[in-house]
């Protein structure tokens, strides 16, 4: 069945990958660290899920959490790792870089998409964050990128949906603009219809509890006790079924 719309599912781990692509997503984006947004994952995840999946394997080119200004040598390990990515036979790569006013910063961008090229290329949230998002997606499309990820300059899709709509509307054919953040089977196909968006990104996540028996109560290696030491999220392969027979649905 070739279905109209792409689900593209945020994946941290190899198992996600997996679970991403039985339940009939269309491509996943590899990163690692997703409570700091997403970072650049290891060799090793890159090199195994592209053995294990036969869908698009795009992956995230960020050297850090935090903001989208980065130093001279970060902007090194991005060109670093976008060669690995291209040597692994990766199908894309997704990055942002900007200057310190908020705006595209044109000229890293661009020596990272000619780096990048033949593979397809996102520019992430990042664009989330620059002062006028008109003007950050024109200098995208100047720069050739394929697709924009976004939440409308909001934390979640259900809240930025008013300005998605428009930036597809302003966009029309010369790039893809793919909603991410709070998107599940709850609402796929009300933002479906309201956005116009061909293409969407999502977790699909679920809790796992940790194997472990005996447990250390008190002790936080992320440093904060909001983050479960104990428990892991993966992707569920159900949730992604559901939301990819939900979202082609008519």
């Amino acid at each position: 069945m070739n279905d109209k719309y792409l689900i593209e599912v945020c994946a941290a781990h190899v198992q996600s990958a997996i679970a991403a692509q039985e339940g009939g997503a269309k491509r996943v984006e590899l990163c690692d660290n997703l409570y700091e947004g997403g970072t650049t994952p290891g060799y090793a995840a890159i090199k195994v899920t592209r053995e294990k999946l036969n869908i698009g394997i795009n992956v995230m080119i960020r050297p850090r959490g935090s903001d989208f200004c980065y130093s001279d040598l970060e902007f090194k390990m991005m060109k670093e790792d976008i060669k690995v990515c291209k040597e692994l036979g990766v199908d894309g790569v997704v990055f942002g870089i900007l200057l310190p006013d908020g705006n595209v910063d044109i000229e890293r961008t661009n020596i990272l998409v000619e780096l990048a090229k033949p593979m397809s290329i996102t520019f992430h949230r990042a664009f989330d964050v620059t002062p006028d998002p008109f003007k950050a997606l024109e200098d995208i499309i100047d720069l050739g990128i394929d697709r924009i990820l976004t939440a409308g300059q909001k934390n979640t899709v259900p809240d930025g949906k008013q300005l998605i709509k428009q930036i597809i509307e302003k966009a029309g054919d010369r790039i893809i603009i793919m909603p991410g953040s709070g998107i599940n089977e709850n609402n796929i196909q009300e933002i479906r219809n309201y956005t116009g968006a061909k293409e969407f990104h999502l977790t699909g996540r679920k809790t796992v509890d940790s194997k472990m028996e005996y447990r250390k109560d008190g002790i936080y290696f992320g440093g904060l006790p909001q983050i479960p030491e104990y428990e892991m999220k993966f992707t569920d392969s159900d949730k992604i079924r559901k939301v990819v027979s939900l979202v082609n649905q008519t």
